[in-house]
């Protein structure tokens, strides 16, 4: 059993202080805007971490179907070659977030892997609830995909990766890719979100971790009932309800020890070997929900950030096997 720590001090930093219940959704939405800014400001960066020098950053749009949304695109400095592709999602409980919060995990990977890591700034609810934000990520590595030669990317070396609610977008883009394509190799879920049903807090560490400092179940509940229409079966949108998840790429599957979402992410990891999908799950014990996203308050980001650079490196920049009876001969 896994001994958990204590709430790196920075976090009270962090804390959840908003009733969130008593919000109106134009409140709902003048706090996001507020938060994003700050979040994409300078000055945070000594909570959300400086971006790697090797990689360089810009804003752009994708033309999608009736819609452009930006997307914020790392690239290595030095790259002159088709390189991999990493999708990746902020999270935020589909109410709030913005991509450049994840910067200093994006640019990491980027400059090291190395790939193209492509943020992209889903629609949020209330204006956009469900299914809107998964039709986002879906349709943007489809489009991503389909115009690779303009990207730089190699189609054939293709990654998701999200945290919390990004994380479900993330697994559920695994699970459509399986049918629909394109082909992924590998899926990234830090501290997700993978059950958004009526049980979404029927969990042990939701109980255990309702103290934790950065992320309040009545924020949860605010996020779940403001992003899902009454008119919306909620298990197509909780990876982890699905019957089937076999035959999905390798998961990278990351949890915080003081996280009420750490068994949403843990359950998600048992569901996917038990239908034979190879899974790897890591909790730290220090950590908290979106630790991966400030890393100048909580040291367990630095470690979970290279484990995820070493997932991400061995599927897709694999070792080429070699083949028997290929051997040179010297003489």
């Amino acid at each position: 059993m896994l001994t958990k720590g204590k709430a790196p001090l920075g976090t009270r930093l962090l804390k959840d202080t908003r009733d969130w219940e008593a919000c109106t959704d134009d409140e709902l939405i003048a706090a996001r805007d507020k938060a994003n800014r700050m979040a994409s400001s300078r000055a945070a960066r000594i909570i959300t971490g400086r971006p790697d020098r090797g990689a360089r950053i810009e804003n752009t749009t994708i033309d999608l179907p009736g819609r452009r949304p930006m997307v914020r695109v790392h690239r290595p400095k030095d790259a002159n070659r088709p390189l991999p592709l990493i999708v990746s999602f902020h999270g935020g409980g589909f109410v709030a977030g913005t991509a450049a919060q994840n910067d200093w995990l994006n640019s990491h990977l980027a400059a090291r892997c190395p790939a193209v890591v492509v943020a992209v700034e889903y629609r949020l609810a209330p204006e956009h609830p469900l299914p809107q934000p998964i039709e986002d990520g879906y349709d943007t590595l489809v489009r991503l995909v389909d115009d690779a030669v303009g990207w730089g990317i190699d189609p054939a070396a293709v990654a998701v990766m999200g945290e919390s609610a990004g994380g479900m977008i993330a697994a559920l883009l695994a699970l459509r890719a399986r049918t629909d394509g394109p082909a992924l190799h590998a899926q990234v879920l830090n501290y997700p979100s993978t059950d958004w049903t009526d049980t979404l807090t029927d969990y042990p560490s939701m109980t255990e971790n309702a103290d934790n400092p950065t992320l309040s179940l009545s924020r949860l509940q605010v996020s779940r009932r403001v992003s899902l229409p009454p008119d919306l079966d909620s298990r197509t949108v909780s990876p982890v309800k699905f019957d089937d998840l076999s035959d999905l790429p390798p998961a990278l599957v990351i949890t915080a020890a003081l996280d009420p979402l750490a068994d949403h992410g843990r359950r998600y990891a048992e569901r996917l070997r038990q239908d034979g999908t190879e899974a790897h799950l890591t909790c730290y014990p220090n950590a908290t929900h979106t630790f991966l996203s400030t890393p100048g308050v909580v040291p367990a980001a630095r470690p979970a950030r290279r484990e995820v650079l070493t997932f991400l490196r061995g599927h897709l920049h694999p070792v080429p096997r070699k083949q028997p009876g290929h051997a040179r001969h010297h003489g």
